[in-house]
């Protein structure tokens, strides 16, 4: 008789432990069709190995250098949680890692996320995977794999946490920022979605403060729940920006304006000669971010810090090609409005002029 054959048949099991194994496993089969959605040229294996595996020579570059980036969701996380809405946090944690890399010039080209959980949904799990898959596709890069971790005692309830991973690439000579950025460049506002996700703490407090269920309806918008209102997902700027960049625009830099907003983010991407110089009156605020700062009592510095405000990407083009950066952008479905210009550095990183229209 072997020592397993041995071993007591009223002995603990990993699943008594809080861990599932045949969950996990039906996980993988019930995102199958949903991973499958997301192929594109360079990746067209199976999830369920060892590893994801990309071809860059089949996706078509020949100096290519890779640019990676990782990133969450935050606490917009809760939101979902609370009211079981799953399906769009996916498209949130996509976005957040695919913007990130479109600021270098970067065509994202495949995606691996990580779920952590104290016991698996299988259907929530499945909804928040086939809305990774969902920005994936928006996106136009292939989730090659990923990882759910059922973890009891670290999680508790419904509670959960995701993190994703981006790998683009660039040609060598195509990489943003450029190093002809100058004085006279104009400053491209992409209008963003809504709140994206960033400053979801802020947002849950201002939410606690109001006393609004998140059932009821949104006061800035009467047409969706409070809930559904915010948790709007985080726009992706990446196939528009590339249509433009390889059709030959002078885009000389990119700005994802997210957590750190304006006054953070912008400087990420100038030498240290020039400001930015933003013009807050010819931003469209969407109504989230007015209703945000007066139940908030929030003032226009700590907005600008916290919020995206309307803007979720600044583009940096010369002033003699705005108009045609601008159309294209628009052709592309974005939102385009010129919202400021740079300028020789004498102080701050940023300066703003007007008020925004909260």
């Amino acid at each position: 008789m072997s020592d397993a054959q041995k071993l007591p048949s009223n002995g603990l099991s990993y699943k008594q432990a809080g861990v599932d194994i045949d969950a996990g496993n039906a996980l993988v089969d019930a995102i199958k069709p949903a991973v499958r959605s997301t192929r594109r040229p360079g990746a067209d294996g199976e999830i369920g190995g060892f590893g994801g595996l990309f071809d860059l020579k089949a996706a078509g570059f020949k100096d290519p250098v890779l640019v990676a980036a990782n990133d969450g969701v935050g606490t917009k996380l809760r939101i979902a949680i609370e009211t079981g809405n799953n399906s769009t946090i996916g498209q949130d944690l996509v976005a957040m890692c695919v913007n990130d890399l479109i600021v270098q010039g970067a065509e994202p080209l495949f995606f691996l996320d990580y779920l952590a959980t104290g016991k698996l949904d299988v259907a929530a799990a499945t909804a928040i995977v086939e809305g990774i898959a969902e920005g994936c596709r928006i996106a136009g890069c292939a989730l090659i794999g990923g990882e759910t971790a059922e973890m009891p005692g670290m999680y508790h309830g419904k509670d959960y946490d995701l993190a994703g991973f981006a790998v683009g690439a660039a040609e060598r000579d195509a990489l943003l920022p450029r190093a002809d950025i100058a004085a006279g460049d104009v400053l491209v506002a992409l209008a963003s979605s809504g709140v994206h996700s960033n400053g979801y703490s802020l947002v849950r407090r201002i939410v606690e403060v109001s006393g609004i269920d998140w059932y009821l309806p949104a006061p800035f918008d009467e047409t969706v729940s409070l809930a559904d209102a915010l948790l709007t997902p985080t726009r992706i700027y990446v196939r528009p920006l590339l249509a433009a960049l390889r059709a030959g625009k002078s885009i000389k830099a990119l700005a994802h304006i997210t957590g750190g907003g304006f006054i953070d983010n912008i400087p990420r991407v100038l030498p240290e000669t020039l400001s930015a110089h933003v013009e807050l009156d010819k931003i469209s605020v969407p109504p989230v971010f007015g209703w945000l700062a007066r139940v908030g009592g929030i003032d226009a510095t700590e907005m600008l810090r916290t919020f995206n405000c309307g803007v979720g990407m600044l583009v940096v083009v010369p002033a003699e090609e705005v108009e045609t950066v601008v159309a294209t952008l628009n052709e592309q479905g974005e939102n385009a409005t010129v919202v400021g210009r740079l300028v020789p550095r004498d102080g701050d990183a940023v300066t703003f002029e007007g008020a925004l229209a909260l």
